[in-house]
């Protein structure tokens, strides 16, 4: 894994009480990075998370609340801008899939209002309100912006339409982003394949043996896989803007 030094960076990374999420602010943290961790606020991994990180020796905060709501995801990133003194690096993690178990394109009944406000409120206007409120601190610094997206907002059906939808709009939300806040921010996603992770989604054993199967490196993503790319993203690639970089081990060739 590359070793970066990031002291004196900061960066906040939504939905990392776990998964993804918590893999890229351990990373980060252990760079040298002060790292805000986002977790929604009656999550009690995210406290425990954040005091494990201390424990190390490294350098993070708590950042709680929910970035489906609008005034607490604007919140959330001024008070991590205000705490750290500085944005460097804006981690859009956190989303939801809305369900337990994957629903085929097919079954449209079960594509409900109720589905869809739930995830575009995360999903997309999540990333977007972030962004929004730390672009001005990003602008700054010259900083990044990372959102993670998904192989089913490109070629996959992933766990719903509605979801797929969701992620394929963090792709030309990341496209848009990047035009609008160059040449000062790079702004990227990843989308990850197969990740073996805290999901709301219940895989069965014989799909991930598949999903693993079916991969050129045949096996599935861990989150430490994702974060090096999303670390990667933020504090290299300095003429990488406005891409999607696909994270599967070759699952969708």
């Amino acid at each position: 894994m590359i070793k970066y030094d990031l002291a004196g960076k900061t960066a906040l990374v939504t939905g990392a009480a776990s998964g993804i999420g918590l893999a890229t602010a351990t990373i980060l943290a252990r760079n040298g990075c002060t790292v805000a961790v986002n977790f929604l606020p009656d999550d009690k991994r995210g406290p425990e998370q954040v005091a494990n990180l201390r424990q190390e020796g490294l350098s993070a905060i708590e950042a709680p609340g929910n970035v489906g709501h609008a005034a607490e995801a604007e919140a959330v990133v001024q008070d991590a801008i205000r705490r750290m003194g500085r944005l460097d690096l804006l981690v859009n993690n956190a989303g939801t899939p809305g369900v337990f178990e994957v629903v085929p394109p097919a079954r449209l009944d079960l594509i409900t209002e109720e589905l869809w406000e739930t995830v575009l409120q995360t999903n997309l206007l999540g990333v977007f309100r972030c962004s929004k409120a730390a672009a001005a601190a990003l602008k700054e610094t010259h900083g990044a912006i990372v959102s993670v997206a998904s192989i089913s907002g490109i070629s996959s059906a992933g766990s719903s339409l509605a979801y797929g939808a969701t992620k394929a709009g963090v792709v030309n939300l990341t496209q848009n982003l990047a035009r609008g806040l160059g040449p000062e921010v790079r702004v990227n996603a990843v989308a990850p394949g197969a990740v073996d992770s805290t999901w709301q989604i219940r895989w069965t054993e014989e799909r991930q043996r598949d999903s693993a199967e079916r991969a050129a490196l045949k096996r599935r993503c861990t989150p430490e896989d994702i974060a090096e790319v999303i670390v990667f993203l933020g504090f290299g690639a300095a003429m990488v803007t406005g891409q999607t970089v696909v994270v599967d081990g070759g699952l969708t060739l």
